[in-house]
C-alpha cells in the first residue's frame, strides 16, 4: 500500500511542480516507484469542496471494509446509494480511489489503493504583497 500526499495552496509551487513533472517526463526521469502519490489543490476552498467529511468517512470505510459494490459502500456509511455513487465518481476523478468493473458480485467495486492520507495545507494569513507593505511600515 501507499500514502496519498495531499497538498493545498501555493499556486506558484503547484505551477513549478507541474513544470518539473513535464521536464521529468520529457527526460524519461520519472520515478514512480517511491510508494507515494500526490494530489494537489490550488486553494483551501477546492480542498474542502472535494474532500468533505462525508467523503472522508466513505474513503475510510472502503479502505477498512473493502465493499464489493457501491451499494455495499453506501450501507457501510448509512447513506443513500445515489449520493454515495456521486461521491465515488468524484473521488475516482480525483484519483483517491478506483472503480473497478466486475467486482466479486459483478458490480462496480470501489477500491482505495492507499493505506494513509497525509495533508499539507499552506494557508497564508497575509497576502505576500500585504506582508511586504506591513514590514516596511
Amino acid at each position: 500500500m501507499t500514502t496519498l500526499h495531499i497538498t493545498v495552496g501555493d499556486r506558484e509551487q503547484l505551477r513549478q511542480d507541474a513544470l518539473q513533472f513535464v521536464r521529468d517526463v520529457d527526460a524519461d526521469d520519472l520515478d514512480t516507484q517511491d510508494g507515494t502519490a500526490t494530489l494537489q489543490f490550488g486553494t483551501y476552498d477546492d480542498f474542502v469542496d472535494s474532500l468533505t467529511p462525508l467523503r472522508l468517512e466513505l474513503i475510510r470505510a472502503i479502505a477498512a471494509e473493502t465493499p464489493e459494490s457501491m451499494r455495499e459502500a453506501a450501507q457501510l456509511v448509512d447513506r443513500d446509494v445515489s449520493d454515495v455513487h456521486s461521491d465515488l465518481k468524484q473521488l475516482d476523478v480525483l484519483g483517491i480511489l478506483t472503480l473497478e468493473e466486475g467486482g466479486p458480485s459483478g458490480a462496480i467495486q470501489p477500491i482505495v489503493p492507499f493505506d494513509r492520507i497525509e495533508v499539507h495545507i499552506d494557508y497564508p494569513l497575509l497576502d505576500r504583497g500585504d506582508a511586504d507593505t506591513a514590514a516596511s511600515a
